[in-house]
């Protein structure tokens, strides 16, 4: 099999994920495989609390898996300073933090380096004011080019069928009853042709086009009133019947504006292959199409905090490990760095913060969580 057949059917895997959230694990154990040698992590966590929501950790031995859940998390020193970082980028640990410093913290030195990890390719899949969602794949090796090319080809269909699952509430969805089991969708959801005529639409999809605030359906074809969106939905319905690769990076999130200037988003999943292809022969269709209002886009706390006072990522580092660590010597030991080092943070974080103690950096941080 050449590349372009296995990323055709590893791409037909993730998307038929996004109906149901079961065959989540094969996608990503195939994902592991083509990436090259390395496990596969998707993880949401809270901003502040850094609790977090362990989706998959594929690759690692199960009591490595528990010891992460149950403590490892939280000294993770990729976080706050992830949220930084843009959606849909890959990364790397040296992206993020001075390699050296990484190796010294005690996450790298207890719970890497026992299981053989060296490197990392990562990126945010969705960010919100109140954490983010990320795909990671760790390996044994460091990530070369190659990998990174990989990680890359897959990473906007991990992203698209990830945010289809999360619209769908990830029930279990057949496809070829596509349109039966979405109908009580909240979302506008519309199935349609190559060209954007509508095949079928659920109740909300047959308001939104009523109102014609967002979308508008003349002669029978689902367009947007904002014409920049239009012809970006019509390129992608185009695009969709030739198969779940030809939409590449286009189309995971389609920005819609409505009359009244509020945001839509719309997003796209191919009915002409793997098993949704059921569903695209039974309704002559190409395309399902899920609208939903959009989130606010408000900056996460350790953003707000780190604009409003300058602090630098090694600043932030100490901020956040200081609010939920005892104190001097147990932060330096975290993050793999000297006592002197962490007061020389924490120094400056009382000049920029006007803080006098440790208790005013955590209610400081406080507030910020706190505010509406």
């Amino acid at each position: 099999m050449n590349e372009a057949e296995e990323v055709s059917l590893l791409i037909g895997d993730i998307y038929d994920a996004s109906l149901d959230a079961a065959l989540w694990t094969n996608a990503f154990d195939s994902i592991s495989r083509f990436v090259g040698d390395c496990g596969a992590t998707l993880i949401s966590q809270d901003a502040i609390t850094r609790k977090i929501d362990l989706h998959f950790m594929l690759g690692h031995d199960q009591q490595y898996v528990d010891m992460y859940s149950e403590r490892y998390f939280r000294i993770n020193p990729l976080f706050p300073p992830v949220m930084f970082l843009d959606t849909e980028q890959p990364q790397t640990v040296a992206d993020v933090i001075p390699v050296q410093e990484f190796c010294r913290t005690r996450f790298a030195r207890e719970w890497l380096a026992p299981q053989g990890i060296c490197d990392s390719v990562f990126s945010i899949l969705e960010k919100s004011s109140v954490g983010c969602t990320v795909f990671m794949t760790m390996r044994r090796r460091l990530v070369d080019d190659e990998m990174r090319r990989r990680f890359s080809m897959i990473l906007p269909h991990v992203r698209r069928a990830l945010l289809i699952g999360n619209v769908i509430d990830h029930h279990r969805v057949e496809a070829a009853a596509l349109a039966d089991t979405l109908d009580t969708l909240v979302s506008g959801m519309f199935i349609v042709s190559g060209t954007g005529r509508i095949i079928h639409a659920n109740a909300s999809g047959y308001a939104m086009v009523a109102e014609a605030r967002v979308l508008r359906a003349p002669d029978g074809r689902l367009t947007a009133t904002d014409p920049a969106a239009d012809q970006a939905l019509l390129d992608i319905f185009t695009a969709a019947g030739n198969g779940d690769t030809a939409l590449g990076r286009r189309g995971v999130a389609v920005p819609l504006k409505a009359r009244d200037d509020e945001r839509y988003v719309a997003h796209v999943l191919p009915l002409t292959s793997g098993a949704r292809r059921k569903a695209g022969i039974s309704y002559g269709a190409v395309a399902a199409i899920f609208v939903r209002k959009a989130a606010l886009d408000l900056p996460s706390p350790p953003i707000v905090i780190a604009q409003e006072f300058q602090l630098t990522p090694a600043e932030l580092r100490v901020l956040f490990s200081i609010i939920e660590m005892d104190g001097v010597s147990e932060v330096a030991e975290v993050l793999g760095i000297t006592e002197a080092t962490v007061r020389t943070h924490l120094h400056r974080l009382f000049e920029k913060t006007g803080a006098g103690r440790q208790t005013d950096l955590v209610k400081l941080v406080a507030g910020y969580c706190a505010a509406p």
